[in-house]
């Protein structure tokens, strides 16, 4: 059998990015296509010597920088449509964007890990909150340009859909989505850690938080860092991104910026936290996994895949309302103490990888 992999573009590094490593090394002989890479995703795969193609975007000028304005003109749609893909049995993107866009012979199954339909042009008023929240004339003007293009988008996103034979959701938030937008059913696999990677540091517990996540408004970090501020609690924030000027602006003395750290001081700092702070909403959400793997409990805006990996009372607690005042309800009443690092790791182990490599291989090989 003959499999291609194919994915979105390759330029940061997040839990989707993670899942496409994952299945590379599960399936070694399967060339890789998507639209483009950077040069440190380049040096990542030619490292490991994966077969990877990328399309005519590669060439382009400033393909990084430039990359949501080559989607907008559509360009990222006619490179997956473009990728011939006749000469395999088994086609397996993965896409919270484009990806499943391609197009496929009739004698091939194309199957779809679907982290989630497009956020930014399926629901756009919550993926650009904030965006260019410094100029009200800004988001109006954004909001004209867009609006006719993202509504092209929306059309041509569910024609590609109805190409894939079959889709997999990452969580049942993934899975009614597909469900709204699409019409299609799908079947959940969850996304993984490799518990082995993380342990329990026997260091001296902390007196601070942590966020760990991409500085982008959608995310909502200005919720942790505005309960922190009134509470005076410790907060550390892990991570970089374009929003990290304004949210720098508004954090108080007990807020500290980490920037990006190694996977080593990543578990150093979960390990010695009081609690994960989680303020986004999430389709699913690898890092509350990571935290209870390091046996930390999560404090985590309770909504969206979050509900299917925190157990409420038992690895962390959820606050409702996605605002600082609702957050800081919880942290007033939170006891770091009240909670087992053995069940928060527990509760991590049961989305550990091997339970992810099972059941891709069992659909690879049952498929129609």
């Amino acid at each position: 059998m003959k499999l291609a992999l194919v994915c979105d573009d390759l330029i940061q590094f997040g839990g989707q990015e993670r899942l496409v490593e994952a299945l590379i090394d599960m399936f070694p002989q399967a060339p890789l296509y998507t639209t483009l890479v950077s040069k440190e995703w380049e040096k990542r795969l030619k490292a490991e010597n994966t077969d990877f193609r990328t399309s005519f975007i590669q060439r382009f000028p400033l393909k990084e920088k430039l990359n949501r304005l080559y989607a907008s003109l559509l360009l990222h749609i006619f490179s997956f449509e473009s990728f011939d893909l006749s000469d395999y049995d088994v086609v397996l993107s993965v896409s919270s964007r484009f990806a499943h866009n391609v197009i496929t012979q009739p004698g091939t199954r194309h199957i779809c890990y679907m982290n989630s339909p497009g956020r930014m042009f399926w629901e756009p008023d919550s993926y650009f909150e904030n965006e260019f929240s410094q100029s009200e004339f800004m988001n109006k003007l954004v909001q004209i340009i867009l609006t006719p293009v993202l509504a092209h988008i929306r059309v041509s996103d569910f024609a590609a859909a109805q190409r894939v034979d079959k889709f997999v959701a990452n969580s049942k938030t993934s899975q009614g989505r597909i469900k709204k937008y699409y019409s299609r059913d799908s079947e959940v696999i969850y996304p993984f850690i490799d518990v082995n990677k993380y342990h329990v540091l026997k260091a001296e517990k902390g007196n601070y938080f942590v966020v760990l996540a991409r500085l982008v408004p959608w995310k909502q970090i200005d919720v942790a860092i505005k309960a922190c501020n009134r509470l005076k609690y410790y907060l550390k924030i892990i991570g970089d991104g374009p929003d990290k000027k304004r949210l720098m602006r508004m954090a108080g003395e007990t807020v500290e910026f980490t920037g990006y750290v190694s996977e080593k001081e990543k578990i150093e700092l979960l390990s010695g936290c009081k609690a994960l702070i989680n303020t986004q909403y999430e389709d699913f959400g690898i890092v509350p996994l990571e935290a209870m793997a390091c046996g930390k409990p999560v404090i985590a805006y309770g909504k969206g895949g979050v509900l299917e990996t925190v157990v409420d009372g038992e690895t962390g607690a959820f606050f409702r309302q996605q605002t600082s005042n609702s957050l800081i309800e919880v942290l007033k009443d939170f006891n770091a103490d009240s909670y087992s690092s053995e069940e928060c790791v527990k509760q991590a182990s049961k989305f550990d990888i091997k339970f992810f490599q099972d059941k891709i291989r069992k659909l690879i090989n049952t498929i129609d």
